[in-house]
């Protein structure tokens, strides 16, 4: 049975019919799977937003060849489907409306936040031009 309100309990189809917790410990090594995937997402937008800093600080510096130029765009253009395909599958883990999903994915975002892309005031590797989550 599908839930559309927010409950608590150990019983949760996750994303797959084959992904089903009928124990604790399946119910644990979930949301520790949600935590990791949330965190590894921060860390993955932490790389291509670097990847992507440093390509375009880099053309204005020292001009690329224009087959880098174009491998850099490439990457970044790759970084950010694959960014996108996890924050998707976060989403819809989110929509299996359970309360300990909901706050294993929460606090593996800030987690991963608080590790991989806090900046600090002396080094400003990204300059954030759009203020979208999403983006």
């Amino acid at each position: 049975m599908m839930h559309l309100t927010l409950y608590w309990g150990k019983n949760v189809t996750l994303l797959v019919d084959s992904w089903k917790t009928d124990s604790w410990l399946s119910y644990l090594l979930t949301l520790l799977a949600c935590f990791l995937f949330s965190s590894f997402y921060q860390y993955m937008e932490d790389r291509r937003l670097r990847f992507r800093s440093l390509s375009s600080s880099s053309t204005t510096a020292v001009p690329l060849l224009p087959k880098y130029q174009r491998s850099a765009k490439i990457a970044t253009a790759v970084l950010f489907g694959f960014n996108s395909a996890i924050g998707y599958l976060l989403m819809l883990a989110l929509m299996s409306f359970n309360g300990g999903v909901f706050l294993a994915a929460v606090s593996g975002l800030a987690v991963g936040y608080l590790f991989f892309r806090l900046i600090d005031d002396e080094e400003p590797w990204v300059v954030i031009d759009n203020a979208c989550a999403c983006a």
